[in-house]
């Protein structure tokens, strides 16, 4: 098998035949594009999502946690806390637990979040850190569950922030001497200051009464998120090139390493369904989010317009990252496959 998320098929026949027991109290299990479950206990909904941190070998713990508080974020709930599970190599320290425990605490802190539990564990069956986390929100009775099926046909579709934000981090974290040869100090700075971005919980709360659907954008980057929305819902999408929000340093890094931008990491970054554009993005820049309208839903098809031309998209095998991971393991090549074709 080859590194990083399984494909859309073999996932949801997984999904499909080990459901276990069916249980009246759960609203919606996961799904493919659908990262959380709701159980609905006498009115309280609560909404729980996992996730570990596999790509990463600085600031595990950050990206673990905000990882997993933004799939809750998607769904409009309000973080409650998180279950913690690490696993490390014997060859690191007991510093580095240390290390990854204070930086989850200290993120948790900031959002109100308490760490409920865990497990930790030093084992030969990991070569890097492994951090997982479960992460638990609530809902009032009253309050709208928001699910990635959710987007309807005409709807604009939205990011915030920027894109890639997590891989350039990774990027300027894991291999900074590589990087230094295309970006200045300030710039390598720059990069890897874009680790403390990478929440949605503030435009997840306040987006929760005007998106249909919300999805945080994480492996397979924005073309991995739409195709998850797309295959939640039913529909297609249709999106601009040019609207597609890059900033310069990641640009750089990705042209450097050979690596596609839109199909490359990128929680930080919330990709919404909205019925009125315009409205929502008044609304996020009266808050102080960045966002920008890249797109819509459409009947059918993945679209990507560049220059002119319709480009096709096909889904992402799997995260650009990986590809340098691999190369740092002597196992293959950065060179990036090429997923799109024209439009016939």
């Amino acid at each position: 098998m080859i590194t990083g998320k399984l494909n859309w098929d073999v996932l949801a026949k997984l999904l499909k035949n080990n459901q276990g027991a069916l249980r009246p109290e759960v609203e919606r299990g996961g799904s493919v594009g659908e990262d959380c479950a709701v159980v609905n206990l006498s009115g309280t909904k609560l909404v729980l999502s996992t996730d570990p941190v596999t790509a990463a070998a600085n600031h595990t713990g950050r990206i673990a946690y905000h990882i997993n508080l933004n799939d809750i974020a998607t769904t409009g709930a309000k973080p409650l806390g998180i279950l913690v599970t690490v696993l490390a190599p014997p060859q690191g320290e007991i510093s580095d637990i240390e290390t990854v425990m204070a930086e989850i605490s200290e993120e948790a802190k900031v959002h109100g979040v308490m760490i409920l539990g865990g497990h930790t564990e030093v084992t030969d069956a990991v070569n890097r850190m492994v951090v997982s986390i479960t992460a638990l929100g609530v809902m009032d009775p009253g309050e709208k569950v928001l699910w990635t099926a959710g987007a309807e046909e005409g709807n604009g579709l939205l990011v915030t922030k920027a894109l890639a934000l997590e891989g350039t981090a990774i990027l300027a974290q894991d291999f900074p001497e590589r990087c230094r040869e295309v970006l200045t100090e300030k710039e390598l700075d720059e990069a890897k200051a874009f680790a403390r971005e990478l929440s949605v919980l503030p435009e997840g709360r306040l987006m929760r009464s005007f998106a249909t659907a919300m999805h945080d954008i994480t492996e397979g980057g924005i073309l991995g998120a739409l195709w998850e929305m797309k295959t939640a819902s039913g529909l297609g999408f249709e999106i601009e090139a040019a609207k597609l929000p890059l900033r310069p340093v990641t640009r750089k890094l990705c042209a450097h390493f050979q690596l596609d931008p839109l199909r490359l990491i990128s929680s930080g970054s919330m990709l919404m369904a909205v019925k009125d554009p315009e409205k929502a993005l008044a609304e996020l820049t009266a808050a102080g989010i960045e966002a920008h309208l890249i797109g819509r839903m459409v009947k059918e098809g993945g679209v990507l317009l560049e220059e002119g031309r319709r480009i096709l998209v096909d889904p992402p095998a799997r995260d650009e990252i990986y590809k340098l991971y691999d190369v740092e393991e002597g196992s293959a090549s950065i060179l990036p496959e090429k997923k799109e074709k024209p439009c016939e």
